[in-house]
């Protein structure tokens, strides 16, 4: 069986479920030793658990905040003498309403989680391969609603839009040293965030997808093991779509 990530060390942020979870375990299927880190632990580490070899590890992180990122990125280092060269940044969270509905709470925590934090995980681990002078791939997850807007996601859609625009400014950063940065844009896919939508909604979104369905995240999760690895090696600053048409 093919290992196209054999011996590489691999950090899945928003690991405890969804779309990090599978990339989880399809960056260790290829070989990867995974750090899995989530805002919920004991999802994180039911997702190593999950896992069938590897020194693979989870671990408590809330993207959002500076210190909790550092202070994992100390241990992983600590763990493991080296930093990961390959971070998925997967971490996500919704607080849908009308925009004259939307507290201003909720603006700033999906503003907070998903635009920030991906800014800061991809500052601490990125400086983090840059010390160790070590060649690397970043992926971010953005969403198709970041370019069709969606009723009620008027902090979600943004944050999201914000990771696209942001991925291609560290990717002209980064490249100097060799690290890679994409993201992905996924469809609607089965996840608990997606969970919580309206089955009549649903039915109007699978109509107009042109596979007239959701996606799996594992269809996910494949495509960030292909930007994670050397076959993507010329793929930079860009973002791949993956919403069935």
């Amino acid at each position: 069986m093919a290992t196209p990530l054999a011996g590489k060390l691999a950090l899945v942020t928003g690991a405890g479920s969804g779309i990090g979870r599978a990339t989880t375990k399809l960056l260790a299927r290829d070989g990867a030793i995974v750090v899995a880190v989530d805002r919920n632990v004991q999802a994180a580490q039911e997702t190593i658990a999950s896992l069938t070899a590897g020194d693979n590890a989870a671990y408590e992180m809330d993207v959002s905040s500076g210190d909790s990122v550092d202070a994992v990125l100390n241990e992983v280092i600590g763990r493991y003498k080296r930093p990961p060269t390959v971070v998925v940044n997967s971490a996500g969270i919704t607080r849908d309403n009308f925009l004259l509905k939307m507290p201003e709470s909720d603006f700033d925590a999906v503003i907070n989680v998903n635009l920030k934090g991906t800014w800061l995980v991809l500052q601490r681990f990125g400086r983090a391969m840059i010390e160790h002078e070590l060649a690397g791939s970043m992926v971010n997850v953005s969403s198709i609603v970041a370019r069709t807007g969606n009723i009620g996601q008027s902090n979600y859609s943004p944050s999201k839009a914000g990771v696209e625009a942001m991925t291609k400014v560290v990717a002209r950063e980064f490249g100097r040293y060799n690290i890679r940065v994409n993201a992905i844009v996924p469809g609607f896919i089965h996840t608990p965030m997606t969970g919580t939508v309206p089955q009549k909604v649903k039915d109007m979104i699978i109509m107009q997808c042109a596979l007239r369905r959701f996606g799996n995240p594992e269809e996910i999760a494949e495509v960030a093991a292909f930007l994670a690895s050397e076959k993507s090696s010329y793929v930079n600053g860009t973002s791949i779509e993956v919403t069935g048409g």
